[in-house]
């Protein structure tokens, strides 16, 4: 029987908010579903006629609001920016003060603060939870990452915590097998608090991020086991199936080998080979990068991930100019088995250097906007549900467990010693890219992290004696302390040196 008022809403019927409120639906939960098409409603409400907690049709957004048990909860999953906008302003006009409005779309973090601070100036509660996942994640568990109003999201847990993505508390593996109307039951939620206002969805722009990162090093390491050792898509296929079952295991890794294994419908010939190299993007890897710079952070490889798709996108100018821009000839000689190897061990290193920067980014902005991010349950619960996960994810648990602190991934005992033992091979495949002119733009800009990250002196020196020359910016010097600066007088540079 149907309750008087449904435990929770959602706003916005597309393929994740429909996946979405069937989750919620399979873990016992009444949900009212709002579309600004009727039918759409209408058609989604009868296809879903037996859930365990049931599915509720709304025509109006006042009939929504008046569904829902107080304190009001309504998840809105619509698309970014204006429309997200729209929707909240058309609730903040029927809610009462206490209710809970949840952003679960892809908003910029600026956006979840700027309209937190307006909703609690009416009295009404926002959080800004990212959702990650895709359509899947979603339908059977995702991970989320909700910030904002800490009580709003504790009357919010029970939801978000059911319907979360499940890991074993031990292995940290994510749990699989849910099914239609039959959820896992057990295991540890990939759900947690992230901290106030915008925290949930900055989060999960660098989950975004670094997943930008992963797909491109991937992406490398294909291009490069084709480009010199001439393997054939199922050949690379039965590899990456192998790498999944140690330390690359992950979610990005297992549909990789899928791909590569997968013959196209119409033509029979490898799926891949009939997919055209433009690649797309929905702005948030690039959100990650100019946030990046505009904190002074460095997050090279994540940048460069972007820029590889915006270089993919100009197909056209790539084929005039690959008939007139020659590169070189040398070919790979060596033994397959050792190439493999060296790949591999680059994909691993390069990742590593990929996700310290995208933990540097998140320990800076923390400071910039004064929250207090917990970096092993962020890792935790990007161990499951989300697109990122992986193996992986369980050593940087481990890595904060062990120091809370920790100022780089690459400073912790365990990817000191694993980075140390596999970097021989890490410089070998990016010389070896290079020399045979294949591009590998995350592997090359990841080890010259490393290689930047790990030098005492780095020739930025010779960099600001040429702004104090040209702009008279000033510098620092070697024998006088921290926060003292100097300006020679360039066209008498034998005067004495000026204190700034």
């Amino acid at each position: 029987m149907a309750k008087t008022h449904s435990d929770i809403g959602l706003i916005g019927l597309a393929v994740m908010g429909q996946n979405l409120a069937l989750n919620i639906a399979d873990h016992g939960f009444q949900i009212s579903v709002y579309n600004r098409t009727v039918e759409k409603t209408e058609k989604f409400v009868a296809e879903n006629p037996s859930t365990p907690g049931g599915v509720v049709g709304t025509k109006t957004l006042e009939e929504f609001v008046q569904s829902l048990a107080k304190p009001r909860k309504a998840v809105i999953l619509v698309q970014a920016g204006k429309a997200t906008d729209a929707v909240i302003d058309g609730l903040a006009a029927l809610f009462e003060p206490g209710d809970i409005i949840i952003d679960g779309g892809n908003a910029l973090w600026t956006d979840t603060i700027r309209r937190e601070k307006a909703l609690k100036e009416k009295g009404l509660r926002f959080i800004g939870s990212g959702v990650s996942g895709g359509e899947e994640g979603a339908r059977f568990g995702p991970a989320l990452m909700p910030g904002g109003d800490r009580e709003a999201y504790k009357e919010l847990a029970p939801v978000w915590n059911a319907i979360a993505a499940k890991v074993d508390a031990k292995t940290g593996k994510p749990l699989t097998g849910a099914a239609p109307g039959k959820p896992i039951k057990g295991g540890v939620p990939c759900a947690t608090y992230i901290g106030e206002n915008g925290a949930g969805h900055y989060v999960k722009m660098v989950h975004n991020g670094i997943e930008y990162g992963d797909m491109q090093m991937i992406c490398e390491a294909y291009a490069l086991m084709q480009g010199l050792l001439g393997l054939k898509p199922a050949e690379m296929g039965a590899i990456f199936s192998e790498w999944n079952q140690g330390m690359l295991g992950s979610f990005l890794i297992e549909i990789t080998a899928d791909i590569l294994k997968q013959k196209d419908p119409v033509t029979k010939k490898p799926f891949v080979d009939i997919v055209l190299d433009t690649a797309g993007q929905k702005g948030t890897g690039k959100w990650t990068s100019v946030n990046a710079l505009d904190m002074g952070v460095p997050a090279p490889t994540i940048a460069e991930s972007v820029f590889a798709r915006c270089i993919s996108a100009v197909k056209e100018e790539r084929v005039a100019a690959s008939k007139i821009l020659k590169g070189p000839k040398k070919k790979y000689r060596g033994s397959k088995k050792a190439l493999v190897q060296a790949i591999h061990d680059a994909l691993y290193c390069s990742k590593i250097c990929s996700y310290a920067q995208g933990f540097q980014l998140m320990r800076t902005a923390q400071q910039e906007y004064n929250w207090k991010l917990n970096f092993g349950e962020i890792a935790q619960i990007w161990r499951g549900g989300c697109i990122i996960r992986a193996t992986f994810l369980q050593k940087i648990t481990e890595a904060y467990a062990r120091n809370p602190k920790l100022a780089n991934l690459l400073l912790d005992a365990y990817f000191n010693k694993t980075v140390k033992k596999a970097q021989e091979n890490w410089r070998k495949v990016v010389a070896l890219a290079a020399e045979c002119g294949v591009p590998a733009p995350t592997f090359s800009s990841a080890l010259a992290y490393y290689d930047s990250y790990r030098s005492a002196r780095l020739p930025a020196n010779l960099l600001q004696g040429q702004r104090d020359y040209f702009g008279a910016h000033t510098y620092e010097r070697t024998d006088k302390p921290r926060g003292k600066f100097f300006h020679i007088d360039w066209p008498e540079p034998t005067r004495p040196q000026l204190e700034a």
